[in-house]
């Protein structure tokens, strides 16, 4: 991920945490202030009340509400003492200030329309509760609250105040503390979330990186693998995949070296005893010696081309395989025959184990290549005068078990993971294998592959080697059926 994508990631991060932060405080803010209003409305009513009790003149002949309210003054400020933050004001109906707890406010007028936004005058808030007073009998004035009924005018009103600067407070301090936790929460995310994204990221990078180097064909970056998470797992096949890459281009480095040496080298061969008989060199008593050779070169040269032509249909798909029924230990027999030169040459010692015959369902000319292949590996390897045994065992589960076996170097186990690869060559000396390009035993395995089977190997450096592979054998009742379809 480039800076610039992980800018706009962040930057939309701090968008939606800020509006959070701005959602959370004012749910807490209305929460609070919903809490405090309800609160505070009760008890407001509830002081008006008592005022209003306190302004009945009981059985004193006073008709006069100012008068009631300066008599009961004493009364009203215990009541505010009580109450601290509240203030208590008496006025008419008319709105005339008749009694307040606040300093020089009496007298004055109120908009009795507009008082719930009376202010101080440090534009202070307030929050209200307003009791009319209501008269009693006709004979004797009695100021009391009560509900009005109809048209009845109240003779004056008990204002009871209450500041909302300790609400506010607490409000602030929420909003304040909501915001401080929240930019915390930010803070500790963004540490958590560069964490993780680096986690993740890191490898990724490292990625880019590499895939950039194997573009300009150096192979031998990898990625540094953390855990065994996700991430980590595809790290891991990444440096596989690189492991891969780079052993391929090894081999076919080795395959083009090996590749133009054995083409050379006929080539050669051919050109020198061609020009040598068109200038008169070679006598021409001698012409149809030499002709046999530059004739076998050409036949090598052909059969790698050959090779080559069958690696490329067998990678591509275009193979075809036409299975039938036949004698695997008849065609074994042959092939073993066929090698009866380079046998004698190393004087090696052969045993063959297998019935008179065994049937089995497979292509004919793809198992007799690999058994070709496998006992012309075993014959070049083997040691002289070593053992080369070649059986057939059937298995119980139908199957019969086809091992070629022999007597020579063996294979290193640093060698064995890598046998079946393409171009590759333990033989990297040219020591024994001159001729070979690298690509029998993979010819051989990706034909066994097709069958359904694999080709496997065990062998011990300097000691043995044996390649062996299964296929499914056949009964004669099935070869009946088979022949008759």
């Amino acid at each position: 991920m480039s800076k610039s994508t992980f800018a706009k990631y962040f930057i939309t991060f701090l968008c939606i945490l800020g509006v959070f932060i701005i959602m959370l405080s004012s749910v807490f803010t209305a929460l609070i202030r919903e809490y405090t209003a309800d609160d505070s409305d009760e008890r407001l009513r509830k002081t008006s009340s008592n005022v209003a009790s306190i302004l009945d003149p009981l059985d004193h002949d006073i008709k006069d509400l100012a008068a009631v309210a300066e008599m009961n003054k004493g009364a009203i400020e215990v009541i505010v003492k009580i109450n601290t933050d509240q203030n208590i004001i008496v006025c008419d109906s008319a709105g005339e200030i008749l009694f307040s707890t606040i300093k020089d406010r009496e007298g004055e007028k109120l908009d009795l329309s507009v008082f719930e936004r009376y202010t101080s005058e440090n534009e202070e808030k307030f929050l209200f509760a307003v009791l009319p007073l209501s008269k009693g009998d006709a004979e004797k004035y009695r100021a009391y609250a009560k509900p009005l009924d109809g048209n009845e005018e109240p003779i004056g009103y008990v204002i009871t105040l209450k500041s909302t600067a300790k609400e506010d407070a607490i409000i602030s301090v929420t909003r304040h503390n909501v915001i401080t936790c929240s930019l915390w929460m930010l803070l500790a995310g963004l540490v958590i979330i560069y964490f993780i994204t680096e986690r993740i990221l890191h490898p990724l990078r490292s990625m880019t990186k590499a895939t950039k180097r194997y573009a300009k064909g150096d192979f031998s970056a990898r990625v540094e693998v953390w855990g065994d998470d996700e991430i980590a797992q595809l790290g891991t096949a990444f440096n596989q995949m690189a492991e891969a890459l780079d052993n391929l281009e090894k081999m076919r480095a080795s395959f083009l070296q090996s590749i133009s040496h054995d083409l050379r080298t006929p080539m050669t061969v051919i050109a020198g005893f061609i020009d040598n008989i068109n200038n008169g060199v070679i006598p021409p008593e001698m012409h149809h010696h030499y002709l046999e050779i530059v004739s076998g070169e050409v036949k090598r040269l052909s059969r790698m081309v050959n090779t080559l032509l069958d690696v490329s249909r067998l990678e591509s798909g275009d193979k075809k395989y036409n299975f039938t029924d036949f004698d695997i230990a008849e065609m074994a027999r042959l092939i073993l025959i066929s090698f009866e030169k380079p046998i004698d040459e190393k004087k090696i010692e052969v045993e063959f184990v297998a019935e008179d015959s065994i049937f089995v369902h497979a292509d004919e000319d793809a198992i007799h290549r690999v058994i070709y292949n496998l006992c012309h590996n075993a014959i070049k390897f083997s040691s002289e005068g070593g053992l080369l045994r070649i059986s057939l065992t059937k298995e119980k589960e139908g199957k019969v078990t086809v091992s070629v076996f022999n007597e020579g170097q063996g294979i290193s186990s640093e060698d064995l993971p890598y046998v079946f690869d393409r171009f590759y060559k333990t033989d990297k000396s040219r020591g024994l294998d001159k001729t070979g390009v690298g690509l029998g035993l993979y010819i051989s395995k990706t034909m066994v592959d097709a069958h359904g089977e694999q080709l496997r190997v065990r062998s011990e450096e300097g000691k043995n080697c044996e390649f062996y592979f299964d296929l499914k054998t056949v009964m004669p009742a099935e070869r009946a059926k088979n022949s008759i379809k």
